[in-house]
């Protein structure tokens, strides 16, 4: 009777309960394939490494990452992924896919260098590879390949296991030009796409949710054309020079009277050819940033009135072209997550000695004043971060355009140190060295899990479209800040890497012949004076 009791008991549950059960097996599975997916990543240590060292030597400027972008490319299709070059009017520009069906998952990251931060890599002070050249001061050469390790990895279990879902690997060209991404919107590349995974380098492992606190901005080039006459009479031209430095004055008078959330710069491209010739022309290139469209517009409109009214002071005419754009981000609260979950999960890498001497010894070089008690390395992983209530703006990155277009989150990785100023030659010490090697292995582990959940639990999904519907842009749709007619700037940089490529090609990391950078350059790890 008893027996008989326990039968019925169990066919009741099983008749009431079969999602409940089913649920629990399929998250069993799902444990199992994860630990598996781990293994994956982990067998792609030494690829990591190489790809990681061999951009960093290619050291290409946006819209240039000529060889960064072939070489990549050839990884991905060596591993079956079926390639579309020259995306979106971009040379650069790429798509790597593989799989088929839903869920779609665009898998990104940065992949352009700065210029004057050439350096080489393991070395606490400053040591060009090639002096004046651009260099991974930013630590762009990582995340594409943690992307593909991420991206074959997952791809063998998908595979094995008859997973559905297609993952497409895209890189940001130009980032540092705000001048790729919101292209690749428009062209279209994200129409299919149910999520988007983003990566950039950082110190720690970390993601957040809702409004980042960044502005956005519009990348913006004044022409001026005046006409020339001999410096000695000089009445009898017009300086389009002139036109520049007045429109570089008035605008320096204007910030007085805007909000303490923007951020503007500028750079004179063009300013004459020699002090007896009136320039007939002359180019500045203004950063204009702020915390939504409408001021980001607003900025713009100012700009364009103050270039036209120094025109006007001068003789002179003056044309605009926009060069770039982009939004401010906001990220997805239910990815976001689902991805901080896999962070606990994964944890920072272990640190060596070796690599915490580096990290303090280039800390010390900007923070003096602390002497020997330097952060190093971290080694404890941060909260979820939610949005940001108050901010008096920041710096921008494109992938808020993305960000707008379809869920979407960053995800932080250690490849570098803390307490570092960006935009420097001490950002690209480590990028090349175990540090940059073992922080990329973590977020490859990280981004891999959060794709497969992605896949598998389907709920994940349809409450990150509920967030980006109901809440993210319930009052705020995307507007292109760019016109119709505007087209990729892909001339940039363009006489920059002409002057230094011949330099750097020599210096090329060569996987064949030695087995990291560091050994190629005869860098003793880490050298420190």
């Amino acid at each position: 009777m008893q027996k008989r009791r326990l039968v019925i008991s169990a066919a009741i549950f099983l008749l009431v309960f079969p999602s409940i059960l089913f649920a629990q097996i399929k998250e069993s599975k799902i444990i199992r394939l994860k630990a598996d997916l781990l293994e994956e990543v982990e067998k792609q240590e030494k690829l990591i490494q190489v790809m990681v060292d061999k951009v960093y030597s290619f050291s290409e400027m946006g819209f240039q990452e000529v060889e960064t972008s072939n070489y990549l490319t050839g990884v991905l299709e060596e591993h079956g992924f079926a390639i579309k070059r020259g995306v979106a009017g971009m040379p650069t520009a790429w798509t790597a896919t593989w799989g088929s069906g839903k869920p779609f998952i665009a898998i990104g990251s940065d992949i352009d260098g700065l210029p004057n931060t050439s350096q080489t890599p393991g070395v606490a002070y400053h040591k060009p590879l090639v002096k004046g050249a651009p260099g991974h001061g930013e630590g762009h050469n990582s995340g594409v390949p943690l992307s593909i390790a991420a991206a074959i990895s997952l791809k063998n279990i998908m595979d094995r296991e008859n997973i559905q879902g297609t993952l497409m690997i895209w890189p940001g060209v130009a980032e540092e030009q705000l001048a790729g991404k919101a292209y690749l919107v428009r062209s279209g590349i994200f129409a299919e796409a149910d999520a988007c995974i983003f990566t950039h380098v950082s110190s720690n492992l970390g993601v957040s949710w809702g409004d980042s606190g960044n502005n956005g901005l519009v990348s913006v080039r004044f022409d001026f054309e005046g006409q020339t006459a001999h410096g000695a009479s000089a009445w009898n031209g017009s300086s389009a020079l002139d036109g520049v430095e007045l429109m570089n004055a008035g605008w320096n008078f204007y910030r007085e009277h805007l909000p303490p959330t923007q951020r503007s710069h500028y750079v004179i491209m063009d300013g004459g050819d020699q002090p007896n010739v009136v320039p007939a022309t002359a180019s500045v290139w203004y950063f204009l940033r702020e915390r939504t469209y409408e001021k980001i517009l607003g900025l713009y409109e100012d700009a364009i009135r103050i270039a036209e009214g120094a025109a006007m002071m001068t003789k002179t005419s003056v044309t605009h072209h926009l060069m770039g754009s982009s939004w401010p981000g906001h990220f997805n609260k239910a990815i976001a997550e689902a991805m901080q979950e896999n962070i606990q999960k994964v944890g920072l890498p272990t640190w060596s000695e070796e690599d915490q001497q580096l990290a303090k010894a280039v800390q010390k070089h900007i923070n003096p004043e602390k002497g020997d008690n330097q952060t190093g390395l971290l080694t404890e992983i941060g909260e979820l971060r939610g949005p940001a209530t108050f901010s008096m703006g920041g710096g921008s990155d494109d992938i808020g355009d993305v960000s707008w277009n379809l869920p979407t989150v960053v995800l932080r990785y250690p490849a570098n140190a803390p307490d570092l100023p960006g935009h420097h030659w001490t950002n690209g010490v480590a990028m090349a060295t175990p540090i940059a090697h073992k922080g990329v292995m973590a977020g490859a582990k990280v981004e891999a899990l959060t794709v497969l959940d992605l896949l598998l639990k389907p709920k994940i999904l349809e409450e990150a479209w509920i967030y980006f519907r109901e809440v993210q842009t319930k009052s705020t749709q995307y507007k292109p800040l760019m016109a119709e007619s505007d087209e990729p700037a892909i001339f940039l940089n363009e006489r920059l890497m002409d002057l230094y490529r011949p330099q750097l090609e020599k210096l090329y990391y060569d996987e064949t012949k030695y087995d990291t950078y560091l050994e190629q350059l005869g860098v003793t790890y880490p050298t420190l004076e």
